[in-house]
């Protein structure tokens, strides 16, 4: 893929956003988040990517909560997969919901992996170790070009 590194957190809760700014800052994660608070504001964003010397620089992987305003994460996500450049883009379900219908239906959808929120800290900080080992070194991404 084709980008500059930065992570997309899709979540309107501002604690939460910034529980996640604070735990990429105390582990010095070089890896910079950019952060939309809805579906809507997220298509609007990859919409508004610019090229910069012939490429289009997408995020390395969306943080997509579920629970939001305007267009919720179902939605968002139902709307990445159709889209021809950005269903490639991996997208994490981070939401505090632990339905099984809920969980399954956003892997029906497209998403890539589902994550529990972490109600402490310390989780947090386990978890998004986790997620950026796998996804930032380990995971091999497929490539998006514009057509």
């Amino acid at each position: 893929m084709s980008h500059k590194d930065f992570i997309l957190v899709v979540d309107d809760d501002h604690d939460d956003k910034f529980m996640l700014q604070t735990v990429f800052e105390d582990k010095n994660y070089e890896t910079p988040l950019e952060f939309v608070s809805n579906g809507v504001e997220l298509i609007s964003f990859l919409n508004n990517i610019k090229k910069n010397e012939g490429q289009l620089h997408y995020p390395n992987f969306i943080l997509l909560d579920l629970n939001m305003p305007k267009m919720d994460g179902k939605q968002a996500l139902k709307q990445l997969k159709k889209h021809p450049l950005y269903k490639k883009i991996p997208v994490i379900v981070f939401s505090t919901t632990k339905n099984e219908t809920e969980i399954n239906l956003c892997y029906e959808l497209g998403a890539n992996t589902y994550v529990v929120k972490p109600s402490t800290y310390h989780h947090l900080l386990q978890t998004i170790d986790v997620i950026n080992s796998y996804w930032l070194k380990t995971a091999a991404i497929a490539e998006v070009k514009a057509a």
